[in-house]
C-alpha cells in the first residue's frame, strides 16, 4: 500500500510539473458530462512583527479562507472542452469568475486552441496549479514578475507527443504554449489596441531532467492620463527541474530565474487574485527561487526553499527604498488521503543588505508561520 501511495504522489508531481495548467484543476475522468470541481484552502497565519518602541508585542494571528473555488468542466463532441472556475473567498474579494474558456483539440496532443480567460503559462511555478504547490505560497519573484496570472485572449499549446526527436524514445520531449492576451489582467477589458505575447517552451529529454524557457512582452496605457507614451513590459525566465527515485523515496528539485524590465510604470503584487499596486517610473527587477522536496513512503513530504527578489537591480542592495528580499521556507506537506492535505511553512525573511559589510545588514521583523488545510471536491 505504501508503495502504491508513493508511486501515485510521484506520478502526480511529475505530471503537474511539466503541464501547462490553463486552470486550477483538470477533469478527473474522461466522461463527456459536466463535472463539478473545486477546492478550499483554510489557513492559520502568524506574523511575527517584533515589538514597538514601548515593548508591546506586535505579533498577529488570524484564521482565513485563502481560497474557496468552485467550478465545472467537461467535454463536448468532438474534441471540444469547456472550463469555468469561480473564486468565492472574501479574502480575495470574491465572488468572481477566475477562469472561463473553451478548448479545441485541433490536432490531438500536437495542437490545442483555447479562447477565453485563462491562466498564463509563464514559468514553471505559475504553471503548477495552486492546490499542487510544494509550498503554501508562490515565490515572491513569481508573484511580482509573472503577473497578471490570468488574462483574456487566445492560446495555442501542445507537445511533440510520441514523435521521436534526436533519436530519443520518450513522449512529450517538447511542450509549448503561445498566447496573445489583453495584458490588463483578470476580468478587465483591454485599454489599447496592442496585445501581450506570452510564450513558453519545455525540453524534457528524459524523466530525470527538464528545462524550460518563458517570454512575455506587451504594451499598455500608462495609468497616469497625462502620460501619452505606452508602458512597455518585458519578461523572460528560465527554469530547471530534476527528479530522482531512490528506493522508496523520491527527490524533486526545482529552480527558476525571472528578469523583468518595465518602461513607464510597473505593477507590484497582483498574484492569485490580489490587486496590484502601480508605481510610476522605469525599473529592472529580477529574482530566483530554488527548492528541494523529499517524497517519503509515509505520505509526508518535507520541503526547503530559498528565494531572492531584487525590486530594483539599479539600486544598491542596502538602499532602504528597495531592499533585496531573501526568504528561507522550511515546511512539509502531509497527504491525509487523495482529497485532503495539510501543509506547514515557516518563512524566515531578511531584507538585506551588503553581503560583505555586516554593519549594513538589515532585517525587519516579518517572519511568518502558516498552517493550511486543503480539501478537494474530486
Amino acid at each position: 500500500m505504501k508503495k502504491i501511495v508513493l508511486t501515485t504522489l510521484l506520478t502526480v508531481s511529475i505530471g503537474l510539473s511539466g503541464a501547462f495548467a490553463q486552470g486550477c484543476m483538470e477533469p478527473s475522468t474522461t466522461s463527456t458530462g459536466p463535472q463539478i470541481i473545486g477546492y478550499v484552502q483554510a489557513e492559520n497565519i502568524t506574523n511575527f512583527l517584533g515589538k514597538d518602541a514601548s515593548g508591546k508585542d506586535l505579533t498577529e494571528n488570524s484564521f482565513k479562507f485563502q481560497k474557496a473555488r468552485l467550478g465545472v468542466t467537461g467535454t463536448i463532441p468532438y474534441n471540444f472542452s469547456y472550463y469555468l472556475m469561480t473564486e468565492l473567498s472574501p479574502t480575495l474579494g470574491g465572488p468572481y469568475i477566475l477562469d472561463a474558456f473553451f478548448s479545441w483539440k485541433a490536432a490531438g496532443s500536437y495542437l490545442k486552441v483555447s479562447a477565453g480567460q485563462f491562466k498564463s503559462s509563464f514559468g514553471l511555478e505559475l504553471s503548477t496549479p495552486c492546490q499542487s504547490l510544494y509550498t503554501i505560497d508562490r515565490s515572491l519573484v513569481v508573484n511580482e514578475l509573472a503577473s497578471p496570472f490570468r488574462d483574456q485572449g487566445i492560446m495555442f499549446s501542445g507537445s511533440s507527443d510520441s514523435l521521436q526527436i534526436f533519436g530519443i524514445e520518450k513522449p512529450n520531449i517538447f511542450s509549448y504554449s503561445l498566447a496573445w492576451t489583453n495584458g490588463t489582467g483578470l476580468n478587465t477589458m483591454d485599454n489599447n489596441k496592442s496585445k501581450d505575447f506570452i510564450g513558453r517552451l519545455v525540453f524534457a529529454p528524459c524523466n530525470f531532467f527538464q528545462v524550460g524557457g518563458s517570454y512575455h512582452h506587451g504594451k499598455e496605457k500608462n495609468p497616469d492620463p497625462t502620460v501619452t507614451k505606452a508602458d512597455e513590459l518585458t519578461r523572460w525566465g528560465a527554469d530547471l527541474q530534476l527528479k530522482k527515485s531512490l528506493g522508496r523515496f523520491g527527490v524533486l528539485s526545482q529552480s527558476e530565474y525571472i528578469f523583468g524590465n518595465d518602461e513607464g510604470s510597473m505593477m507590484t503584487g497582483g498574484g492569485c487574485g490580489s490587486v496590484p499596486e502601480v508605481v510610476q517610473g522605469s525599473f529592472n527587477r529580477n529574482g530566483f527561487y530554488s527548492q528541494l522536496m523529499i517524497q517519503t513512503p509515509w505520505k509526508i513530504e518535507p520541503v526547503v526553499k530559498i528565494e531572492v527578489y531584487d525590486p530594483n537591480v539599479d539600486l544598491s542592495d542596502t538602499d532602504p527604498s528597495a531592499y533585496k528580499k531573501n526568504t528561507w521556507t522550511f515546511g512539509f506537506s502531509y497527504y491525509v488521503n487523495d482529497w485532503t492535505r495539510i501543509q506547514m511553512n515557516y518563512m524566515y525573511n531578511t531584507e538585506a543588505s551588503s553581503a560583505t559589510d555586516y554593519a549594513q545588514y538589515n532585517e525587519i521583523s516579518n517572519d511568518m508561520l502558516v498552517f493550511q488545510l486543503q480539501f478537494k471536491l474530486k
